[in-house]
């Protein structure tokens, strides 16, 4: 059992059908199971009124509420691509699904839940040993919606 699981509000009944969508953008990705709501709640009885789901070994519940909540960047999930393709690969997966392109790698999927679309490469430029080479980066970075790993090499090592 993970002690601390990421509990994520939606609104209009839509726990289950982004559960779905999250769970085939990875490989590693199942539902694990849900809660139906019952007679008298708040919801129509028989369908999910939470959806417990992993992604990556990472448990998350998503619950079905009103629309008193509501979603911005100042909380996201991370996820560490590999490479670019990647990145570009989650990135219009996102969009393509009426997503909103924020900056500096963050996306916020149809439902509002933001996402930083990331790469550990890039924090060899970003946070880089050489400073000077480093703030270009950071530079660089600042007028990217999507990550570049290119763009930012080529600002770190200053071409």
């Amino acid at each position: 059992m993970q002690k601390i699981v990421t509990n994520i509000w939606y609104t209009d009944g839509a726990a289950q059908e982004a559960a779905e969508f999250y769970t085939s953008l990875f490989d590693d990705a199942r539902i694990t199971g849900s809660i139906p709501y019952v007679e008298d709640a708040h919801g129509e009885p028989g369908t999910a009124m939470v959806v417990n789901f992993e992604l990556a070994g990472q448990q998350f519940t998503g619950i079905n509420g009103d629309a008193s909540a509501k979603h911005d960047h100042a909380m996201s999930l991370l996820v560490n691509c590999e490479d670019q393709a990647e990145i570009d690969r989650l990135w219009e997966a996102f969009l393509a699904n009426g997503g909103k392109e924020i900056e500096c790698g963050w996306i916020a999927d149809r439902w509002g839940v933001n996402w930083q679309v990331w790469s550990t490469e890039a924090e060899k430029y970003v946070g880089g040993p050489d400073k000077a080479a480093a703030e270009r980066a950071v530079k660089a970075m600042y007028g990217m919606k999507k990550i570049d790993l290119q763009g930012l090499k080529d600002a770190y090592e200053g071409r």
